[in-house]
């Protein structure tokens, strides 16, 4: 009976940390616990809303009669899991955000199954598109709350490592080197090589953002390279050309949304993605060189 019990407990708390694992693309509960300790090292508030928002999520999900091999791995639960961040991020009455995150995070696994299967009629992941039409949806009708600017400093190696790593840590809307390293280490903990891939993608694309002209308060931030990150992790598998054509993709689209002052949050990664995948289905018969297991 305990027994019974216990594995219960146990594969729930492993779901729930596979969900937030998800959310730099790997499956795996390490990956969510570094993840976990990611948050709590920059703020407990950012804790208490992903775990919010991936229980919703997993419980809609159970509710809607989903795959239960899916919701184990995590596929259920994390664009939940974001919603929920991105409702603190933006809110600061907490109970305003805590509202939100419950209906944004519910919402999110409700239409997770039509908007999957229309993704997949098409060849295409769904990757945190749920949450970004959810929170679309909501952000206009509240105000919100001004991002933090990091003050300037002079260029050094120090600097620089930590505006790379603080766009690892804002792929869960975390902050500060230290949030970075756990975030890599959980990336890691996954795979070595796609922890080496995201380092890659958040620091070609924090550099391609100042040689643009971005902003070196954000790049101390993390904002500059965390769209790079996500998308290098999710093309890696294809081969560097997609890889860095991905990364292009996805510098251009968070330049022209920061001059327009739209909030895109992870949309360059979704859309750059999106666009590497079909151009390499399409192309890898005739330019076998695009299909990393003919290298």
């Amino acid at each position: 009976m305990h027994a019974a019990a216990n594995q219960a407990e146990f594969t729930a708390l492993r779901t729930l940390l596979r969900s937030l694992g998800q959310i730099a693309l790997q499956p795996d509960a390490i990956t969510g616990a570094c993840l976990l300790a990611a948050w709590l090292v920059t703020s407990p508030r950012l804790a208490c809303a992903a775990l919010m928002g991936a229980v919703a999520a997993n419980v809609c999900a159970v509710l809607a009669g989903y795959d239960e091999a899916d919701t184990r791995a995590g596929l259920h639960g994390f664009n939940g899991a974001i919603a929920g961040l991105a409702t603190f991020t933006f809110i600061a009455d907490d109970a305003t955000a805590a509202a939100v995150a419950l209906l944004a995070a519910s919402a999110t696994a409700w239409g997770l199954a039509p908007w999957s299967r229309w993704l997949r009629a098409r060849g295409l992941s769904i990757y945190s598109s749920p949450c970004l039409i959810v929170t679309w949806l909501w952000l206009p009708l509240i105000q919100p709350v001004a991002a933090p600017h990091a003050p300037a400093h002079p260029a050094t190696f120090s600097r620089i490592t930590d505006g790379v790593l603080g766009g690892l840590a804002q792929m869960g809307f975390a902050s500060g080197a230290v949030a970075g390293v756990l975030v890599l280490a959980g990336i890691a903990a996954s795979s070595w090589r796609l922890a080496m891939w995201a380092l890659a993608g958040a620091g070609l694309t924090s550099a391609a953002h100042l040689w643009l002209g971005g902003s070196p308060a954000a790049f101390d931030a993390g904002l500059l390279g965390f769209n790079g990150a996500l998308t290098a992790l999710a093309l890696a598998d294809a081969g560097w050309p997609a890889v860095l054509g991905g990364l292009l993709v996805s510098t251009v689209l968070q330049q022209a949304a920061g001059h327009y002052g739209l909030p895109v949050m992870t949309a360059p990664f979704v859309i750059a993605t999106w666009s590497a995948q079909k151009f390499s289905k399409r192309f890898s018969t005739r330019f076998p060189f695009l299909n990393r297991n003919t290298t």
